[in-house]
């Protein structure tokens, strides 16, 4: 997640299983090193599971020791006949682990007691095979020996990192490079995603062929346009009232034009008189109560607060604590192939976060290169997100100029609307209705339904309509 720094930096400025055969022709050595990264059994996993998983750690510079680490599920039913999708949290420097796969769109979740285990009954490893990958170096358990490198970290080295994981991992999982490819992610992944896959086209384009079978991408609640960004954040705040009109007045003037990750003083001074306005909730979810506990991480003005818990399971706003417990226990990071760490594991590094390197104001000009290769490019936004709200993203593609194919209009999910939706040349937006930024986690249900219509083409589904007869 997903968490945008720029208000990090306000905050430190006023707080200080089955075995599943492998069919496929590989090398003995990716064969072997594949069988390696099984994980068997977790700690309170009290189930079987139907499918596969494996994790591991991909070197993707032998020069400084960069190795980032990797989790990946296969799907529940026929893997080989399902696409590849890569799942990218934001921050800059927050887990995948820690968010998409825990939390929001994988199999398994973690218990309030940190320890235990359920199965997610909305994973999206239903409908398609799951990468998750913590990137880059530096979060959660990915390293380098080069403990330069943790200072070092940019979007462009990201990009290559991230090119170099995908060439490499699909060397020790060669069963998948024929799939359909599909990247996701949300919030500052919304940097991340376009611009990995505009390092694919180029690295297919270079190659002569398509050696990796991208398809598309799919973000959500994304970072994309910081002036656009900005604008829509305070917009968003001021119409549903937790702002003075005199401080959504003086943001528009100190803060629009300003870095959401180098974020001037001027911008943090007002900052801070929005966040005494805005009052004690979770900017991520701004109508869902907070979570009491002590969370030792500090991720944004508006510090992380609360989380929805799945349908069918009671509310829990503290899901974030869970994953903190879970995988600093010894017992798990053996299971899990973890290699010995220096410091406890956390969801987000802010030392990655605080340097933090090369980010450019807008990623538009990627969307406008990317819209001409016929991929699909779908971005969706959960509604109550405050922090990359749905103004924002309308501003951005607003901004595209894009002629619309198929007008705005409700869509639905067993016949209750499920939110927004209008189909642009080139490029899809959806709403999710009543989830917050992560809409996976706050809307489990939908963001499969969500997902199965991404990666089968189709439009989001409208009202059905029941005979009588």
């Amino acid at each position: 997640m997903p968490f945008l720094r720029w208000v990090f930096n306000v905050f430190v400025v006023i707080s200080v299983a089955e075995f599943l055969p492998i069919s496929c022709s590989s090398s003995s050595f990716s064969s072997n090193q594949q069988q390696l990264d099984r994980v068997l059994k977790l700690p309170g996993q009290n189930f079987n599971v139907s499918f596969a998983h494996y994790s591991g750690y991909i070197t993707v510079n032998e020069e400084s020791g960069r190795e980032l680490f990797y989790w990946f599920f296969e799907a529940e039913e026929d893997p080989s006949s399902k696409p590849l999708v890569l799942w990218l949290n934001g921050g800059p420097g927050c887990s995948s682990i820690a968010y998409g796969l825990a939390e929001e769109i994988g199999p398994l979740h973690i218990e309030k007691d940190g320890k235990t285990l359920y199965l997610n009954p909305y994973s999206w490893n239903k409908v398609a095979n799951i990468l998750f990958v913590d990137s880059p170096v530096g979060v959660g358990f990915s390293y380098s020996n080069t403990s330069s490198d943790l200072l070092s970290n940019g979007d462009n080295r990201t990009a290559a990192d991230n090119l170099k994981f995908i060439e490499k991992w699909l060397e020790r999982f060669p069963q998948y490079k024929g799939s359909d490819f599909y990247l996701t992610g949300e919030s500052y992944a919304g940097h991340y995603v376009p611009q990995l896959t505009r390092a694919i086209v180029q690295h297919n384009e270079k190659n002569g062929e398509e050696t990796i079978n991208l398809k598309g991408f799919m973000v959500g609640n994304a970072l994309t346009d910081d002036f656009h960004d900005h604008f829509g954040v305070f917009q968003f705040m001021w119409s549903v009232g937790m702002i003075s009109d005199q401080t959504y007045k003086q943001l528009n003037v100190k803060c629009d034009f300003q870095s959401f990750v180098h974020t001037s003083e001027e911008c943090i001074k007002v900052l801070v008189i929005a966040d005494q306005e805005v009052g004690d909730i979770d900017m991520y979810s701004i109508y869902t109560p907070p979570c009491t506990a002590n969370l030792s991480r500090l991720s944004h003005i508006w510090r992380r607060k609360t989380k929805v818990g799945l349908l069918r399971r009671p509310y829990d706003p503290c899901t974030e604590k869970h994953s903190t417990e879970y995988f600093n226990l010894p017992e798990v990071q053996d299971a899990l192939h973890v290699r010995s760490m220096n410091s406890p594991w956390e969801t987000c590094s802010n030392l990655v976060s605080e340097h933090w390197q090369d980010t450019p104001r807008s990623v538009l000009d990627v969307y406008r290169e990317l819209l001409n290769t016929g991929l699909r490019i779908w971005m969706f936004s959960g509604d109550t997100d405050a922090v990359i709200p749905v103004t924002s993203t309308r501003h951005n593609i607003d901004a595209m100029k894009l002629p619309t194919v198929r007008p705005w209009r409700a869509w639905y999910d067993d016949g209750q609307v499920g939110g927004w939706t209008e189909e642009y040349e080139g490029l899809t937006f959806v709403t999710v209705r009543g989830a917050g930024h992560e809409v996976p986690l706050h809307r489990p249900k939908q963001a499969l339904t969500l997902i199965k219509s991404f990666l089968s083409g189709k439009s989001m589904p409208g009202m059905e309509l029941v005979s009588d007869s």
